[in-house]
């Protein structure tokens, strides 16, 4: 790597309520400070994975796709003796070395919700050990176990630590040295330090990076009482005890490491070693069943919507059949057959026992092919679509077919889905809520000891919309509105 440094240990937004730093500021400012490579490492999960990975190759920025698990004794134990809430669990920080890595970060992330999730998604050391090839592991942050045991003056158990993780990752196990100024800093850092020594363990240098800036310290703040429910009058509250948590520059983590080069050389070295490279251009679609006698699965495809044309018109025209046989033509050229006769599939089994399926929308209700398989309603010769909306070999891409089921026997369409196709090809998809303008302004007054009715009259003064902020960004073109430049009062 050419630049200086490389952070290896950062915070988005997808922290949710304690990351601040948005994926596509994070990788512009990485640039700005001139480093060439930064890896991401949200807390417990991978939900900014993909997001980071596109828009730091699009500015040329190499990305390294890691998570901050947290890891505890068990992670089918539900409640932990001591543990208060049962809340007990270490960071470990874990960076993908390649697609064997992924795959592993990405099995361990989702089992840490399935099966280990208490308060937070857990691993074990059990999971890690079937789950470690691939990975680049370091001892952590002050709440790892390593500087935890350390923290709690057992330099012995530290040490049998520090020997596991270095017999499981070899080469790849590495001491992380942290500097925020904090008292714990100062109690573990030496300590680190001759623990790798004593271990023939290289140091690698992180900031625990929250924000981008330091003087974006105060808004973070204001994001963890939000995300605790506290006030920031609260004297007992959680809150970082430093204005250190931000991207620092390559100068300015060098002068933080002086006595330590050996630990930012690390950092490229591990930059190097992680090569992960992910491949967007397969689709991957579970197989569909063909019935007995059936050897084509675009020939059952043609058949099924042939039958259903009949079905459909009273009269067949040479019209209707030229439109069915460009629509199968295209769906053929595209390789989507088997996704069609899937869909068709589960909605004709959804309708057979008693769910009721909405009659289609957006695109979709475009195609005939949709509309004789009975996956929409919707005639789309009578309404003049276009299946060209739908399906287009100029810009290829899934077919979006948008489904509604009866919130009644929804569950059972899920289980028939996984077991005809497959547990492993069958998900639901998470979805955000984001803090919007109005919102944003509530919550910051509630923290910040505002009455509600003061901020309410303020917040109402803000144009509403999905693309709003308070000030939009500026990289962001024309995409956001900025809300003072729509109501000059807000700049009052």
């Amino acid at each position: 790597m050419s630049t200086q440094f490389v952070h290896l240990h950062n915070h988005s937004e997808y922290s949710l309520l304690d990351g601040a730093c948005k994926l596509g500021e994070l990788i512009r400012r990485t640039k700005e400070l001139g480093m060439n490579a930064i890896a991401l490492t949200d807390h417990g999960a991978l939900f900014g994975a993909i997001e980071f990975y596109m828009a730091a190759k699009k500015l040329d920025v190499k990305p390294i796709i890691g998570c901050e698990t947290y890891i505890c004794p068990n992670r089918l134990e539900k409640a932990v003796t001591g543990g208060g809430r049962g809340e007990y669990a270490n960071h470990l920080l874990l960076l993908a070395q390649n697609e064997t890595g992924y795959r592993n970060l990405v099995k361990l992330s989702s089992i840490g919700y399935t099966e280990g999730f208490y308060y937070r998604p857990r691993i074990d050391h059990e999971l890690l050990t079937r789950h470690a090839e691939g990975l680049i592991a370091t001892s952590g942050c002050l709440a790892a176990e390593i500087p935890s045991l350390l923290l709690n003056d057992d330099e012995e158990g530290a040490w049998r630590k520090a020997v596991w993780y270095r017999d499981l990752f070899g080469d790849n196990f590495y001491i992380e040295l942290q500097w925020h100024d904090l008292p714990e800093d100062r109690k573990v850092f030496n300590r680190l330090v001759s623990l790798a020594k004593r271990l023939g363990c290289k140091t690698v240098a992180t900031n625990d990076t929250h924000y981008l800036k330091k003087e974006h310290a105060e808004a973070h703040d204001v994001l963890l009482c939000i995300g605790t429910g506290a006030n920031v009058a609260d004297a007992e509250r959680f809150r970082f005890d430093t204005q250190e948590f931000y991207l620092k520059s390559p100068e300015e983590m060098a002068a933080l490491f002086s006595e330590c080069p050996e630990a930012l050389t690390s950092t490229l070295e591990i930059a190097e070693k992680c090569d992960l490279k992910l491949d967007f251009s397969h689709r991957y679609l579970p197989n569909f069943p063909l019935p007995e006698g059936e050897t084509s699965i675009t020939a059952y495809l043609s058949k099924l919507a042939n039958a259903g044309l009949s079905r459909r018109y009273r009269d067949v025209t040479d019209d209707l059949r030229k439109r069915l046989e460009y629509e199968l033509n295209m769906i053929e050229r595209m390789n989507f057959a088997g996704y069609f006769l899937i869909v068709s599939d589960v909605i004709a089994y959804a309708r057979s026992i008693g769910v009721a399926v909405g009659a289609g929308r957006g695109s979709s209700a475009g195609s005939l092919v949709c509309h004789t398989l009975g996956i929409t309603n919707l005639d789309p010769i009578r309404f003049e679509l276009y299946f060209e909306r739908f399906l287009n070999p100029e810009r290829i891409s899934m077919p979006d077919i948008d489904i509604d089921f009866q919130d009644e026997g929804r569950d059972r369409v899920i289980e028939y889905v996984k077991k005809k196709y497959g547990a492993d090809s069958v998900t639901q998809i998470i979805t955000f809520g984001r803090l919007k303008a109005r919102a944003v302004v509530r919550d910051v007054g509630r923290v910040l000891g505002f009455s509600y009715g003061d901020m309410d009259k303020l917040a109402k003064k803000i144009p509403e919309g999905p693309n709003v902020r308070l000030k939009a960004p500026e990289a962001a073109g024309g995409s956001w509105r900025d809300a003072r430049a729509d109501n000059p009062e807000l700049d009052a």
